[in-house]
């Protein structure tokens, strides 16, 4: 599920504030914390994939998708990102950048039917449902590495579900945890530009 944490606006009730600040603020964050968990969360599922007979694979991509946001949360500490909102209350961009992520949950709805009928289409489903969310962030951040999240993750996922169908439980999670590395690349520059651009603006 995967990308991306809201902001750290050092107001208390953000909902004060007017529309464009509200989202000066939530576009403030470097959104590292929810790719690099999802990241390592999918290098894992890769690895059960290689390692673990298909009932075993199956359960590590279930716990592994899982645990993703409760990684997220303990990431989001070393990054200084502040996930849950806890530093300001009432940001509406966090609110919905929260929402998309809570939707990915609601995807199992068609995970799953579809797992119990074809096991292996679980890294199918699961990982490019699961990602849709990257394409209403791109709108939120104003910023193309959503909607290059989204879409080649979609695309090379279909891809290599139908080209290496002995393979899914790997190849699958190879390509996810590929984009997310030039995602989080992306969002590093993106970072560094933005904190130039403050001391410069700071410095005048």
């Amino acid at each position: 599920m995967t990308p991306p944490t809201p902001s750290s606006a050092t107001v208390a009730d953000a909902s004060r504030l007017p529309l464009d600040e509200q989202l000066a603020a939530f576009q403030r964050s470097r959104f590292l914390a929810m790719p690099i968990a999802g990241a390592i969360a999918w290098t894992a599922i890769g690895i059960a994939g290689f390692l673990l007979p298909l009932r075993e694979a199956i359960w590590a991509l279930f716990l592994g998708t899982g645990a993703i946001f409760y990684l997220g949360l303990g990431i989001a500490r070393l990054t200084g990102e502040d996930l849950l909102g806890r530093r300001q209350k009432g940001n509406y961009f966090d609110t919905q950048f929260l929402l998309s992520v809570g939707s990915a949950l609601l995807v199992y709805g068609i995970a799953i039917p579809f797992f119990l009928v074809e096991p292996t289409s679980l890294p199918l489903s699961v990982g490019i449902l699961t990602g849709l969310m990257w394409v209403p962030f791109a709108g939120l951040l104003r910023h193309w590495v959503g909607l290059f999240h989204g879409v080649s993750r979609t695309v090379l996922v279909v891809v290599v579900w139908y080209a290496l169908p002995h393979a899914r439980f790997v190849a699958v999670p190879v390509v996810i945890v590929a984009i997310y590395l030039v995602t989080i690349a992306v969002l590093v520059r993106r970072a560094a530009r933005a904190r130039v651009g403050a001391e410069g603006t700071m410095s005048t």
